[in-house]
């Protein structure tokens, strides 16, 4: 028997209602992909502002007795540039803050390391004259609760990296003492920081983070401090 003109089987859609779906899909699609581009454009100068504010807090924060700052670039040959506009906070190696004469208090330096869960985000103060650091603040981890997110929370912890010794080796640009860590609440020295008990991880990762960032421009900030000092009077 033909079955060329026949209708569709039941509960089996036609061509045409077949199209119409997907064309419905497909409207629904782009129109959802379109509302969340017009959102991201929206917020995202208000999530820049934030970022920036919260930057610019963190520099303070780890740089006691600053009152101004200025970011700084490390260039490929060693050498260091000062930039300013609107994405010199993004493109920035570090930033210098000065006090109200203008004399430099420190430099605040950005770092990151993969942590237990994610890549965590740090900003530290580093003294060059008196070669130890100054300051420390997580900005940004997704650290266990009550456990790897101690790293930011975790007030002896936090304590142990103010006047943490970070001596340079002179002949190698690096560190004499490589930063480390000790058990929680046992007796340091002064280049190790308390560590976390349940979060060895997360505390490896700060650890690793400092030690790769100081290694590779500690030496250069050093060279060019007169240059930076000079930059606080201009």
């Amino acid at each position: 028997m033909s079955t060329e003109n026949q209708p569709p089987a039941p509960g089996r859609p036609g061509l045409a209602t077949s199209v119409r779906m997907i064309a419905t899909l497909g409207i629904v699609a782009v129109s959802s992909g379109l509302l969340i581009v017009f959102v991201y454009q929206g917020t995202l100068p208000l999530i820049q502002a934030n970022q920036a504010e919260r930057l610019q807090n963190a520099i303070f924060e780890v740089l006691p007795g600053a009152e101004s700052r200025l970011a700084f670039l490390v260039t490929e040959e060693g050498e260091i540039e000062h930039i300013e506009g609107e994405d010199a906070d993004q493109r920035a190696t570090f930033f210098a803050g000065y006090d109200d004469d203008g004399n430099l208090v420190g430099v605040a330096l950005r770092a990151s390391a993969m942590g237990y869960q994610d890549v965590i985000r740090i900003i530290y103060g580093y003294d060059p004259d008196a070669e130890t650091l100054i300051g420390y603040q997580v900005m940004e981890n997704t650290e266990t609760p009550g456990l790897g997110d101690r790293i930011a929370t975790d007030s002896d912890f936090v304590a142990s990296f103010e006047g943490l010794s970070v001596e340079i080796d002179e002949a190698t640009g690096e560190l004499k003492q490589p930063v480390d860590s000790v058990a929680e609440g046992a007796p340091r020295d002064d280049h190790e920081i308390d560590g976390i008990a349940g979060a060895t991880i997360s505390v490896d990762a700060v650890v690793e983070m400092l030690n790769r960032s100081l290694n590779e421009y500690a030496a250069v900030i050093r060279e060019h401090r007169s240059e930076i000092e000079e930059a606080g009077h201009e």
